[in-house]
């Protein structure tokens, strides 16, 4: 096991440990488009809008309720509308009073202003007029009147406040009106308009997991993620088990609260998981030294391939995989069936991700040496910690969800299932026929037995 202070840290050469990083030496189980708008049928594209990526109509169909022609109408709409807007806006000066779409398509734009003779001017641009009490520099300074009542003393009664230009008016939402109303008096708001809306709106910030990042255990040790996951609507993320304990609470790389262990095993195996809470997003990425990989999948990769690392302390490093199925013993017990790498790593590396090209391979358990003079360092493949937890890997790989426009088709049927771990020589039905795993994965979503050779052996 190897011990770091999370202050003060020392550096030297190691033997045999897992790499997490505690504050409490001697603690055992932690350490210190191809769519685009000139389709047939589709409607032209204004020249800010010459192509849709199929993924942005894919979520508008999804989330708007628009049929795919809709969401490219509406898309166009909006860009025209956008430019209209600011030529009135530059127009109109200090009468303007803001601009908003309406209809399913946004297919009408509303232009308002504090003088009725601007009507001729807005209408003469295609778009619909409104004459209104208050510019929107006078909401804007009114608004700018809450933002520094804000900065002197802030309150959770009335955590958001906005210009609403459709009902020319500043909004501020509130848990508890009365408190709400001596903020606004507070501020000095003036003649503005300000509607006070009760509200049960609680705001918090929002958080992505990404693999290599730190989270610190409630004991006060730091390891890293490992590979976010879900566990149907659970977020969280696979880690190692000598981190924590079920039940150890943690806390993200910003010592924001993020979650707790709900499943740990070590020693025998070193592997977790955490589950986080609200505030937290399971994202496909593993953090490097200039930014991000993506993570497609959990195919398992050769003895001999090149396997890179990211962890809290070191970083990102790479080395290659040199055995699977290894065992290896340290001052807690024997791990067995991890895969020892010459990938260096120190303590707060534990529970880092592992990928080899865009697969996820393992989280880091334990290693020798450090990432000055090299070393060589085990990890637990991601594959076994799927299974036991019945977790999935958070991907951007696999094929599109079925398009609601396309016909039914017939049913494949078989045993192949999506988000089923499968080990080489499982064998499977799908669409009639037998099929045989060539290699460790988890199923994704167009990773059928017949569309994935590299997978899939007919028999």
């Amino acid at each position: 096991m190897l011990h770091r202070r999370v202050i003060g840290v020392c550096a030297a050469a190691v033997a045999t440990g897992a790499l997490a990083l505690t504050g409490l030496p001697g603690t055992a189980a932690a350490d210190p488009a191809a769519s685009t708008a000139q389709e047939a049928g589709a409607p032209s594209v204004s020249p800010g809008l010459s192509s849709v990526p199929p993924g942005l109509l894919k979520a508008m169909r999804r989330d708007l309720g628009l049929t795919a022609d809709q969401a490219r109408g509406r898309l166009v709409n909006e860009s025209r509308a956008g430019a209209t807007a600011g030529a009135l806006r530059s127009a109109l000066g200090g009468d303007f009073a803001g601009a908003w779409v309406k209809g399913e398509e946004a297919e009408t734009l509303t232009v308002a202003t504090t003088d009725p003779s601007d009507v001729s001017r807005i209408t003469a641009k295609g778009a619909r007029a409104e004459v209104v009490a208050h510019s929107l520099a006078e909401l804007e300074a009114a608004k700018a009147a809450l933002d520094r009542a804000a900065r002197r003393s802030a309150t959770t009664a009335a955590p958001v406040w906005y210009v609403d230009v459709r009902t020319n008016s500043v909004v501020v939402h509130a848990s508890e009106p009365a408190k709400a109303r001596a903020f606004v008096a507070a501020a000095g708001v003036g003649r503005a308009p300000v509607r006070v809306v009760e509200s049960a709106e609680q705001p918090r910030p929002l958080y992505d997991l990404r693999g290599g990042d730190a989270y610190y255990m409630g004991s006060g040790g730091r390891c890293s993620v490992g590979f976010p996951v879900t566990k149907g609507t659970q977020q969280g993320f696979a880690t190692a088990g000598h981190c924590g304990r079920t039940g150890t609470s943690v806390s993200g790389h910003n010592q924001v609260a993020l979650g707790t262990f709900q499943g740990s095993s070590f020693p025998g195996n070193d592997y977790a998981w955490v589950a986080a809470n609200s505030s937290w997003t399971a994202t496909p990425y593993v953090k490097t030294s200039s930014g991000t990989v993506q993570v497609a999948g959990s195919t398992q990769a050769a003895v001999g391939a090149s396997v890179c690392r990211s962890g809290s302390t070191t970083g990102w490093h790479c080395g290659t995989i040199q055995q699977h199925n290894t065992s290896v013993t340290y001052p807690e017990g024997t791990i067995t069936g991890v895969t020892r790498t010459s990938v260096c790593a120190e303590p707060g590396d534990s529970g880092g991700a592992y990928i080899s090209g865009s697969q996820a391979q393992g989280v880091t358990s334990g290693g020798s040496g450090n990432c000055r003079t090299g070393g060589t360092t085990y990890h637990q493949p991601i594959n076994e910690i799927l299974q036991v937890y019945g977790l999935t890997l958070k991907t951007v790989g696999g094929g599109p969800d079925p398009d609601p426009t396309d016909p039914p088709g017939e049913e494949p049927g078989g045993t192949w299932a999506a988000g089923t771990v499968y080990r080489a020589g499982d064998q499977v039905t799908y669409g009639g026929a037998s099929y045989r795993c060539l290699q460790a994965h988890q199923a994704q979503p167009g990773w059928e037995p017949p569309n994935t050779p590299a997978l899939w052996q007919r028999v």
